[in-house]
């Protein structure tokens, strides 16, 4: 089966940067609310889906790395001294 010109020039494009990148958690979480309230509307073309789906995954990721920054963060504090500033965390 042959692919369609839209699935050619998705393959022949590079990966586009992240949307989601400068987002803040809150930022983020909100973002991914709205799309996945969208995939759950009967309007939604089928063919909006694919791009919808990829938004709402790129900002559930990026809720989960801004966690695991924070958990990092928080692995590093040093519980004998609880009022120094914890050494900080390089991605």
């Amino acid at each position: 089966m042959a692919k369609s010109t839209t699935q050619r020039q998705r393959a022949d494009k590079p990966p586009a940067p992240s949307i989601a990148a400068e987002l803040s958690y809150s930022e983020a979480q909100t973002a991914l609310e709205l799309a996945l309230a969208q995939l759950q509307s009967p309007d939604l073309p089928v063919e909006a889906m694919t791009d919808l789906y990829e938004r709402a995954r790129s900002y559930a990721d990026r809720c989960d790395q801004l966690l695991n920054h924070v958990e990092q963060t928080v692995a590093l504090w040093d519980p004998t001294e609880p009022m120094a500033a914890p050494a900080p965390y390089e991605a």
